[in-house]
């Protein structure tokens, strides 16, 4: 767990706490960041330049120090950017409609994606996890094939009596749960593509949420480009019912067997996949920005703040003709508490620790920024002692509670804790838990490495708001889902930012104990990570 710092009264009375998180700034510069000029902050586009230059130039102005390799402002991220245009797509001469029934994208730098009737193979969640007993595969040979799942895992829909029941977590999604886990594993499995049977619930999100790339997407450019399946991508839930039954099979009913440990690949009879689609491919450095505040007397001991300034750039035209998606709360909010962060304690005396703030490319991406950080660190994990992570805050108003993504992992929970109490505010467990979300931020990156982390995310429930209660968090949760990734998560002056600054006072607490203080917090017994951080300690 870990150890009492500085009494919390102490820290509020010190001058960093003595200012307050500013809702105003916050509006102001989400405002500025999800603005037109910005063009939706798509990494390798004018709207990254735009958007570097404008965080270096705040930084420096708040008096903070390059946080990069050599003394840089940015850490380069080498980027494979493709997109889908014309050509066809054919699933077993099912009728399948690109974009309405079907959605599919390459991280492979080619110009043209042919795939010459590939038979299709179910695999009902695709998971191998030996430490589970559980094996989806059994030994199938998907070589030249298609890979199809379900999304999730296989203890989000288990009952009672199914094998699954209790093995992954109840319905809390597990890493197994995650599209990034199933496309990796069907590479690994030799399958020429992977496509995974959308439905929203276990996603967590709607159909127009999976097609909001347009057929774009990135990668990190790799040396061997070709340990990534050729075509990955959805079925709309109704479309693959309609496959599955052309095959002479009942996809409600292999969920149910798909919960079973006996469960075994099915090949989707007499269905294949063609496909013959013009591709581009471009290559760019993206850039992850890093700033600093040096600490007084143990600069070698990093706390690390991190939000993406990346959005989904634009796209097609909305029903107003709107092309732009400006990622206002997702995550120009997040980048903005991060500023907030960065001139609170550049107005106090120096921390012993250092203070660290990572604002991360193509998080949208599949974490793309934040992973070649943590593959590449600049401050190694076993001297960052932890990671606080801000990724869509509440915009509904202040709330009593703060809800917690990934529960019962690491001490910070204990510090959270006790800066929400300070605050009249309470902790609660996040009510999504099968949205995976603890496994959908840059966090995890350097969670994988062992950094214990803290991630603040409204989507995780509904907040219980000071006006109208849990019904109104309700409310605002629903309308925000709906502009996810769309060009209505844009500023308006109807959104209230005084919850966002709440919590980002809670990680200004948080942080502020950590940075002042000389331990170190500890994941849970019962965390996948632990592990890793005890392999790496070098205190």
């Amino acid at each position: 767990m870990i150890r009492c710092l500085l009494p919390l009264a102490a820290l509020l009375a010190s001058p960093a706490v003595a200012q307050s998180v500013d809702p105003a700034r916050l509006s102001a510069d989400v405002r500025t960041l999800a603005s037109d000029e910005f063009g939706g902050r798509a990494p390798g586009t004018p709207g990254e330049t735009k958007t570097v230059e404008w965080l270096v130039a705040r930084l420096k102005a708040l008096k903070l120090q390059p946080g990069g390799p050599n003394g840089q402002w940015t850490q380069d991220v080498p980027l494979v950017r493709t997109r889908l245009t014309g050509g066809t797509i054919d699933i077993g001469g099912a009728a399948l409609e690109r974009g309405r029934d079907v959605y599919v994208s390459t991280v492979r730098p080619v110009d043209r994606v042919r795939i010459d009737a590939a038979p299709l193979v179910f695999v009902g969640y695709g998971v191998s996890a030996p430490e589970r007993g559980w094996d989806d595969f059994k030994g199938v040979d998907l070589t030249g094939k298609v890979a199809v799942f379900l999304v999730n895992d296989p203890d989000f829909e288990a009952v009672v009596g199914d094998d699954a029941s209790g093995k992954f977590g109840g319905t809390r999604m597990t890493y197994y749960g995650r599209w990034t886990y199933k496309f990796e594993e069907a590479a690994r499995r030799g399958a020429i593509a992977a496509l995974i049977v959308h439905d929203t619930p276990g996603a967590g999100y709607g159909w127009n949420t999976v097609t909001a790339p347009g057929g774009e997407n990135y990668d990190i450019a790799r040396p061997e480009p070709n340990d990534r399946v050729l075509l990955q991508g959805w079925l709309e839930g109704a479309a693959a019912t309609r496959l599955f039954a052309a095959a002479g099979l009942d996809l409600a009913r292999l969920r149910v067997e798909a919960r079973s440990a006996g469960f075994r690949p099915r090949a989707l009879s007499g269905q294949t996949l063609t496909t013959d689609l013009a591709a581009t491919c471009s290559r760019s450095v993206s850039r992850n920005v890093l700033a600093r505040l040096p600490g007084r007397s143990r600069p070698d001991e990093v706390v690390m703040f991190g939000a993406h300034w990346d959005a989904y750039g634009s796209g097609t035209p909305d029903a107003q003709g709107r092309t732009i998606r400006p990622g206002a709360n997702d995550d120009a909010l997040g980048v903005a508490g991060l500023l907030e962060l960065a001139r609170l304690f550049g107005a106090a005396p120096a921390p012993a620790r250092s203070l660290v703030f990572a604002f991360w490319t193509g998080e949208e991406r599949g974490l793309i920024g934040s992973e070649h950080y943590a593959a590449n660190p600049v401050y190694p994990a076993a001297s960052t002692v932890a990671n606080l992570t801000l990724d869509i805050l509440n915009t509904g108003g202040p709330s009593r509670d703060v809800l917690l993504v990934g529960n019962g992992q690491n001490g910070l929970e204990d510090l959270l804790g006790t800066a929400a109490a300070a605050q009249g505010r309470r902790v609660m467990p996040e009510a999504l838990p099968e949205r995976g979300l603890f496994y959908r931020a840059d966090h995890f990156s350097l969670a994988r490495r062992g950094v214990p982390t803290l991630l603040l995310m409204a989507i995780s429930g509904a907040p219980d708001l000071v006006s109208g209660g849990r019904a109104a968090g309700e409310a605002w949760l629903r309308d925000y889902m709906t502009c996810y990734h769309q060009t209505c998560d844009a500023w308006t002056p109807a959104l209230d930012f005084r919850g966002a600054a709440q919590d980002v006072g809670l990680v200004h607490a948080v942080a502020g104990r950590l940075a002042a203080g000389s331990d170190w917090p500890e994941w849970k017994a019962e965390s996948e990570f632990r592990a890793v951080r005890e392999a790496s300690r070098v205190r």
